[in-house]
């Protein structure tokens, strides 16, 4: 008996050295090998293109964890950002914001913001506050605004007053152009990126007539989106031949999250496919990810989509795919000490799945995927890491959890 304890605390030692060192290199470990969480049948019979690209062996945290529901009340909130003091802002579609604590707080609706159109996938989306915020308190908000010729992706700042009530002096700083007779693909995120310049993914609007604006150059739909906090275009973006400026990446869908490894810097982004093909993209400046050329998808009511092919020459292939699909929304890396076995993972909320996806990455490929929260049967919107290092989603049930172990 003696010699079987002694040979199992070796083992766990082991297994625990390996993970530490792993973690050191900031190399990821091997997930439990566990059949692929997704058991229904995918939509169509296309193949991946690489190993790995779909369905990859599910994995399990093996820390003890929980999603605690710290507010119900929330109105429809779509996007969540931290505030430098670790306070929550979160935007609620039908076109107002509201500060939350770490303990589910909320404060009264902030006012002073510009009419969004709430119909369909359109509202007050995505946010995120200057990286100087604290001598500035500027905020930065995507919404979906009426105009001549329908809506359009719309790009907005202001000043959060100093009572913390309202939006002051708020100005539109980009119009995401041509104007669509749509409800639908917005994108929606907003982040800065390191050199202080932001980023906005838009969608392509969804009906067929826009399509195939997401592969012009001379248009702002379907597109990953540069520009500096006045809205012109950022210094250093690559150059589509022909193109607009403010063009980081083309040939999106309705891409609506986007976060940056912790380690390497680079821009991923999540993107809701058709019936099938949702998609996890690394985001190459200058590249072209494809839609509506190739595509995992197929139409809703079951017809091919183009020449029905995936791969082409010159276009991306994406990291990772779903089909059947999730919805992937919100998105972000894992950076931190509290479950150590997600650092740098990356996690995906899913609106018609209802979980939140916790993908393993290494090498710049999904090695593992788990889900979480499933049983909460909610339609997860947004996810965010707050300063404690715990994760905070919000779905559009109206609720923000705290995910922690």
């Amino acid at each position: 008996m003696r010699v079987q304890m002694i040979t199992a605390s070796l083992i766990i030692y082991c297994l625990l050295t390996a993970c530490s060192k792993a973690q050191e290199n900031n190399e990821e470990p091997n997930p439990a090998t566990e059949p692929p969480v997704e058991t229904e049948a995918a939509n169509t019979t296309y193949k991946p293109a690489f190993t790995g690209q779909t369905r990859v062996n599910g994995m399990r945290t093996t820390m003890a964890y929980q999603g605690k529901v710290i507010n119900s009340s929330l109105a429809s909130p779509w996007g969540i950002t931290v505030l430098p003091d670790g306070r929550l802002l979160i935007t609620e579609k039908g076109g107002t914001m509201r500060l939350l604590t770490t303990e589910g707080v909320a404060s009264a609706a902030i006012t002073g913001l510009p009419a969004v159109n709430a119909s369909g996938q359109g509202g007050l989306l995505g946010l995120c506050v200057d990286p100087a915020f604290n001598s500035n308190r500027m905020v930065y908000w995507v919404f979906s605004e009426n105009t001549t010729g329908g809506t359009l992706t719309a790009v907005a700042k202001g000043r959060l007053s100093d009572d913390e009530r309202k939006i002051e002096n708020a100005s539109i700083i980009y119009r995401a152009n041509p104007a669509a007779n749509s409800t639908a693909h917005y994108g929606g995120r907003i982040l800065f990126d390191k050199s202080g310049n932001l980023l906005i993914s838009t969608g392509e609007r969804s009906i067929l007539a826009t399509r195939p604006s997401a592969q012009s150059v001379s248009s702002g739909l379907g597109k990953i989106l540069r520009i500096t906090t006045s809205g012109a275009a950022a210094a250093g973006n690559p150059s589509f031949s022909g193109g607009l400026p403010e063009l980081y990446s083309i040939g999106h869908r309705n891409p609506q999250g986007m976060a940056f490894h912790p380690t390497t810097g680079e821009l991923w982004a999540s993107e809701h496919g058709p019936r099938g093909g949702d998609e996890i993209n690394r985001v190459v400046p200058g590249a072209n990810y494809g839609w509506p050329t190739i595509t995992y998808g197929i139409e809703y009511g079951g017809q091919p989509i183009g020449n029905a092919i995936q791969v082409s020459q010159g276009l991306e292939q994406p990291v990772y795919y779903w089909d059947p699909v999730i919805s992937p929304s919100g998105m972000t890396f894992y950076k931190g000490s509290r479950i150590p076995e997600w650092e740098n993972n990356l996690f995906v909320t899913s609106l018609s799945a209802t979980h939140v996806v916790r993908l393993q990455i290494k090498d710049n490929k999904v090695i593992g995927e788990e889900r979480l929260l499933a049983s909460e049967n909610q339609r997860f919107r947004d996810i965010v890491q707050g300063k404690d290092e715990a994760l905070y989603a919000v779905t559009d049930g109206g609720r923000l959890y705290r995910i922690d172990r």
